[in-house]
């Protein structure tokens, strides 16, 4: 995605202007966007993280991120966040039903009471 020598500001590798990019992901969040960007970066795939407003500079925070990869990158992509979002959902599911379990816990009856009479 990176030609050799070709850096952004920040000191990453910039994608080939000449590469077809597809967006894979975008947020309104920076710091989700920048957790998916680690995400893709740990298994290979190369990715631009970049803002999706103009205002971005004006106004920092504002408009959101788009991650961009490699035509053929793009399919795998997208399963690693759709994965990723899956076990995430179900990980916060299961600490759900461990706090409900917890709060309508039932204490075993050790004995029968005696008897009225």
């Amino acid at each position: 995605m990176a030609e050799a020598g070709s850096l952004g500001g920040d000191g990453q590798p910039r994608p080939n202007p000449n590469e077809k990019l597809v967006k894979v992901f975008d947020s309104e969040d920076e710091s989700e966007a920048l957790v998916v960007k680690g995400l893709l970066d740990s298994a290979g795939i190369d990715s631009d993280l970049a803002s999706a407003s103009l205002l971005q500079d004006a106004f920092p925070g504002l408009g959101g991120m788009v991650i961009q990869v490699r035509e053929e990158d793009a399919e795998e992509a997208r399963r690693l966040i759709a994965e990723q979002r899956r076990s995430l959902a179900q990980r916060s599911l299961d600490e759900r039903s461990l706090a409900e379990d917890d709060v309508t816990a039932e204490i075993p009856i050790i004995e029968e009471p005696p008897p009225k009479g």
